[in-house]
This record gives C-alpha cells, structure tokens and sequence, in this order.
C-alpha cells in the first residue's frame, strides 16, 4: 500500500480533492439544494481557466479568482434565465449553456484548443515565494487551496444560514410553497445557480493555475466527478445539517480523488480512469440501499431464529 500511495502522491491528491470539493459544492448547492440537475459544469470548469488564466497573462494573477467567479456567475445567470424565463427544463438548459461554453472558451483562450501560463507570476508562484526556502516550499499549494476551501467552505455554511439562503433551500424544497410566501422562486434559482457556477469555474481556474496550462477538454467529465463526491459524502455523513453535509462533500471529493491515486499507483490504464469513476459513483449511490437489503436480511434471519427457539 506504502509504494501505492506515497506521500508525494497523497499530496497531489489531496491538492486535486480540494480543487475537486469547490465543484463538489457546486453540484451540492444546485443538486442537492435545489433539486436541479445543472449539466453546465463541465463548460463551466473550463471557462474558470479560460478566463484565470487569460487574466495572470495579462499581468493581474490575484485577480484571476475573481475573474473566474464573475465568469461562473454569467454562465449561471443564463441558465437560470434558460429555466425561468423561457420555460426550458433544467437538464436541457443546461446541455444548451454547456454546448455554447464551448465556443465561448475558445474565443477566451484565443481559439486556441489549449493554453499555457508558464513563465507568468501566478497566485501558487507567488505564493512560494514568499516563504524563499523550507517545509513551505514542498507544501504551499495544498496550504493555499485548503485554505480558499475553508474560506468558501465557511462563506456556503453562513449564506445558507441567511434569509437569502433560507429561501433557496426553501425553494428546493418546495417551491409553490416559497412562492405562496411572497417570495420569487425565480430569483432564488438564479442566485443559487450563479453562486453554483462561481464555484464550478473557481475549481476551473485553480485546477489550471495548478498544472500552468489546460486544454478545451479539461471540463470533460466534471459532473461525474463532482456527483461522484457528493455521492461519497452523503453515504459518509448523511444528510443532516449545512454544516455536516459540507464537510461530507470536501471529505468525499479526497476521498474520490484517493481512490483514482491508488488506481494509478496500481498501475490501471488511463483509459479505464472514466469507468473506475462510475464504478465509483455506482457503488456510493448503491452503498445505502444495500445496507438496508443487509439490516432488512439481519431482521429476517433474527425471527427465523426466534421462530425456531419458540418451537422447541
């Protein structure tokens, strides 16, 4: 297991889990919250490169993350308009934002299918730096992401504490009931989907401000990921409070981005990653059916034995 996971691979995967936990909550938010399936993540990631990376070349790599975010938010903003406005369904709303993302990324990145940062001051770069030598050097990008995911993880927990907050969770909930309240489901939907997108797009960028360069396709898949880690959580934590579902989230999306590292210690091809992560997302989601089928045949085995001991 030692030669498996080293720990110089354990520390790339827990950098890759933290990335992976902002779309986790992304998902989290638009999924789990308001109960809409939201297919433009994999557009989403990566337009936050896109626009990240086209940012810390031009010279402003600290404002990159904001970019990003501010890009998310137009790409939520107009699914939800697809849904609210227009009546189009979530899931075909959200084929339709991801299909012309794909266009608007290549505009962004030049019309370049891939694009490349090195040699530019980035946030990770200047981050080193400041430290010059030391255990900060070997570390400083997972400390730098863990800390923005604990910032973005404490800033979900407190907005959904909110009224504002309460009302999208409300609308997830039932949404003719917020709207008997005096209360637009429509404008909970598109702030939720835009908070959704901003985080999508922050994973973007930070994943490619990371490895400095990313292609066209780096999005490709991300739902599957981030469901994935959702999946992971809610079978790890349950679903009980903001708080302990959020931390099921970050906690599942290390896990999932473990699993894969082990994967590629054991030597499996890179083809089968794609099938290891629905295997993955197929035993998460099976995982609590099965331990009612265990507990339901615990039961049926215990009156059995009752029945029998009653007989004799």
């Amino acid at each position: 297991m030692a030669s498996i996971l080293s720990l110089t691979t354990l520390q790339t995967a827990l950098e890759v889990g933290a990335i992976y936990s902002l779309v986790a909550l992304a998902l989290f938010i638009s999924f789990s919250i308001l109960n809409i399936a939201d297919l433009s993540t994999d557009g989403c990631y990566t337009l936050g490169f896109a626009v990240g990376a086209t940012v810390t070349l031009a010279g402003h790599p600290f404002l990159a993350l904001p970019a990003a975010m501010l890009a998310g938010v137009c790409s939520g903003f107009v699914t939800a308009m697809l849904q609210t406005k227009l009546g189009v369904e979530s899931i075909l709303a959200g084929i339709i934002v991801n299909t012309g993302l794909y266009t608007v990324n290549l505009a962004v990145m030049g019309w370049s299918s891939n694009l490349s940062i090195y040699g530019s001051d980035s946030l990770f770069s200047l981050a080193k730096g400041l430290s010059g030598a030391g255990w900060w050097v070997k570390w400083h990008e997972l400390i730098v992401l863990a800390g923005i995911l604990l910032v973005i993880c404490l800033l979900v927990v407190f907005f959904f504490g909110t009224r504002l907050g309460l009302s999208i969770r409300a609308t997830g909930d039932n949404a003719d009931m917020v709207r008997a309240s005096s209360i637009n489901p429509s404008f909970t939907i598109t702030v939720g989907l835009c908070l959704s997108n901003s985080l999508t797009a922050l994973g973007g960028c930070l994943y490619g401000l990371l490895n400095k360069s990313c292609d066209i396709n780096l999005g490709t898949g991300m739902v599957t990921v981030a469901l994935a880690s959702l999946v992971i959580g809610e079978s790890l934590m349950g679903r009980g409070s903001i708080p302990r579902r959020v931390l099921g989230v970050v906690l599942g999306a290390c896990l999932y981005r473990i699993i894969i590292a082990v994967a590629i210690g054991a030597d499996v091809p890179t083809e089968c990653f794609k099938l290891v992560s629905a295997l993955i997302v197929a035993v998460a989601i099976a995982t609590p059916q099965g331990r009612k089928l265990i507990a339901l045949q615990r039961q049926k085995l215990a009156a059995r034995k009752a029945g029998g001991a009653q007989k004799c």
